[in-house]
């Protein structure tokens, strides 16, 4: 649903020169009696939603079921780095790969790299009257869940935050934006929150140190790391195989001046 007669427009213009994926509704008053909303509607397909819990759960079971993963906390202090193997905790291999989240800004190879944090919150709502069969969106999104009539209603981005709990000011402010845009009655049933590895060129870090080649990493995905990761991940497998080429603006080695301080 477009905001301002201006965002229709961009949508228009963008719909002339690529009409792939997006199309003008053909039925503009289709979805009058769920949402308010003045300057019509345009539609992306097709759009999906993944269920993460279940994906998640399901792989780290596989994991566990073949005696492929260690759940404890990784130290960093019994890793052993050579130029072509790393050891940690009596385990050997040719690379250890980063995957840690904010985590990295206090990694010992990768803590100067400029990452930029922000927290972003989300509320789980329940809608009986609401379709389910679309992903909706005016601002915020409104996207459905596996569990019937629920739905995911956020996010924000917060660079300014005391800790990673919600917000009551969030919380106020989603429901407000909920009850202008929603025709139809809605509860909360959770409130979410957390902080993003995001950073400050909005560019993913990815690939082997550029002063320890045993180490790698795959981190700065931001709000797009359900795209980003595997997409990322895919490709410094194929990298760290096959010697291809890492994407140039994701590559951590345009850092290496920056990491050469860490490497002493």
């Amino acid at each position: 649903f477009f905001p301002s007669p201006k965002m229709r427009d961009n949508f228009l213009d963008t719909l002339v020169r690529n009409d792939t994926y997006l199309g003008t509704y053909p039925d503009q008053n289709h979805f009058n009696q769920f949402f308010n909303y003045d300057f019509g509607c345009g539609e992306i397909n097709p759009a999906y939603v993944v269920n993460l819990q279940l994906l998640l759960a399901s792989w780290r079971k596989k994991l566990l079921d073949l005696n492929s993963v260690l759940e404890e906390k990784f130290d960093t202090t019994h890793l052993n780095a050579e130029d072509d193997f790393v050891s940690y905790k009596g385990i050997h291999a040719h690379k250890v790969i980063f995957c840690d989240g904010i985590a990295s800004m206090n990694n010992p190879w990768f803590s100067l790299l400029p990452f930029s944090p922000n927290k972003g919150e989300a509320l789980i709502i329940e809608s009986r009257e609401l379709l389910h069969h679309h992903i909706f969106k005016k601002g915020t999104l409104l996207a459905p869940l596996a569990v019937e009539h629920t739905f995911w209603a956020g996010s924000n981005y917060s660079w300014d935050y005391k800790d990673t709990q919600p917000t009551e000011a969030f919380r106020e402010q989603m429901i407000a934006h909920l009850q202008n845009w929603l025709k139809v009655p809605f509860k909360v049933l959770f409130h979410k929150a957390a902080v993003r590895p995001a950073t400050v060129e909005r560019r993913p870090f990815v690939g082997l140190h550029p002063h320890y080649p045993s180490i790698c990493i795959l981190n700065g995905m931001g709000s797009k790391g359900t795209s980003l990761a595997p997409f990322f991940a895919h490709q410094l497998v194929q990298h760290l195989i096959h010697d291809l080429p890492i994407t140039p603006e994701a590559d951590v080695r345009r850092f290496s001046r920056i990491l050469g301080k860490a490497a002493g």
